[in-house]
């Protein structure tokens, strides 16, 4: 026997002596959410749903309709634009780094990267922000960044960019003498010029988004004498879809039953007036429908940066491409509309419910509100006057 072997010394028991080894000890998940009755236990911690195979799987029209795009297409373009430059970005670095999903120190190092080329002059505080964020929203839910660093530096910067003059591009505010001045300059005795006629209105009236206008529908509208009863299926605001309608009384200044009525008596021509189809069309320069490939994403509906460049068209005809220095674009009615109410004091809770603003928001008021000039009062004005004629009394003195 080697030396080497260790002895272990045991008593010999019967089988029926033995102890039962102890159970592990029971352990019970309970979270914030937890909530329990008298005399109930918490669930256990090793407790599992009993999922199978089958509660993994989707089916073949299942996958095909996801693979159908969620946004709208401006937007899944926009997003397209910026994942690809983050996916080229991180393939360049060395070593190379995983987009998708990606870490805090890559989301924040590409963030830096940004900020660094905004503050060379390539881009703005607003842009990096809405970048960052669709990078943000396009990572695993369960894997996504920590962005808090990243929005440390970028408020920084929008501090120190503001400091030095640094101001946020904003769209003209077509207000309704603009408006009124480009409707004189659109020849309305052609189709194209029926269309944009009614364009130009319903944008005004119904302080629309180019997205709206080019995705809303015939059956949409309906036209009365004094007005037309306008739903709006989905906007920025409502991505659930459950849609807004609103009845817009008919003005002298925008014509907006008549104009309306034109245009539809055109689309009746062209055979274009079904109830599915889009209300406003591409059109030839005879005025004929334009024609697409059976295949186009968007089937016979305008794309939103064409009625965009549409406006800018009809803006410039009037020779009003510029407003109080700022460029005139299919957001130039949104905000000509909202700021001719704010001047006019209707309420802010009025103002969101027309513009379809979410409940509670400021937008109208904090973006979308662009007086021209100084606006057309001051309001030191309802200060009285210290002294009583103290004004006339100037106003006399500086005429002797």
């Amino acid at each position: 026997m080697s030396a080497d072997l260790d002895v272990v010394e045991a008593e010999l028991v019967d089988d029926d002596a033995v102890d039962l080894v102890a159970e592990a000890p029971v352990r019970y998940l309970v979270t914030q959410h937890t909530m329990l009755g008298p005399g109930e236990l918490p669930p256990l911690a090793n407790k599992r749903p009993s999922w199978t195979d089958a509660d993994f799987r989707l089916s073949a029209e299942d996958i095909a309709d996801l693979a159908e795009p969620d946004l709208a297409d401006t937007t899944e373009a926009n997003r397209k634009s910026t994942i690809g430059a983050f996916e080229e970005w991180c393939a360049a670095q060395d070593p190379p780094r995983l987009a998708h999903p990606c870490t805090t120190a890559t989301y924040t190092s590409y963030g830096l990267h940004l900020i660094r080329r905004g503050k060379a002059g390539e881009y703005r505080p607003d842009s990096v922000g809405q970048y960052m964020s669709r990078i943000w929203n396009w990572q695993p839910m369960d894997l996504r960044p920590d962005p808090s660093r990243f929005k440390g530096r970028l408020r920084a910067w929008k501090k120190e960019w503001v400091k030095a003059g640094g101001e946020v591009e904003r769209a003209a505010a077509a207000t309704i003498e603009y408006t009124v001045r480009i409707l004189n300059s659109i020849d309305e005795s052609t189709n194209i010029g029926k269309r944009d006629a009614f364009l130009v209105v319903l944008a005004y009236a119904n302080l629309h988004r180019e997205s709206e206008l080019a995705d809303q529908l015939n059956k949409r509208l309906r036209i009365y004498d004094t007005g037309i009863h306008v739903t709006t299926a989905m906007s920025k605001t409502d991505q659930a879809g459950k849609g807004s309608g609103r009845f817009i009384n008919d003005r002298a200044d925008l014509q907006l039953v008549g104009r309306a009525r034109a245009w539809f008596a055109v689309l009746r021509e062209l055979g274009a007036d079904g109830p599915d189809q889009p209300t406003f069309r591409a059109l030839t320069v005879k005025g004929g429908l334009r024609s697409y490939p059976a295949n186009r994403k968007r089937g016979t509906r305008m794309r939103p940066g064409s009625l965009n460049e549409r406006f800018q068209l009809l803006a410039e005809q009037a020779g009003v491409p510029y407003i109080d220095g700022k460029k005139v674009t299919s957001h130039s009615w949104r905000a000509g509309a909202n700021t001719d109410m704010a001047e006019k004091g209707v309420p802010l809770a009025e103002r969101n419910l027309a513009g379809r603003w979410a409940d509670g928001s400021h937008t109208a008021d904090t973006v979308y509100d662009r007086r021209h000039g100084v606006g057309t009062s001051d309001p030191l004005d309802k200060v009285p006057q210290f002294g009583g004629p103290a004004r006339a009394a100037v106003a006399e003195a500086r005429t002797s």
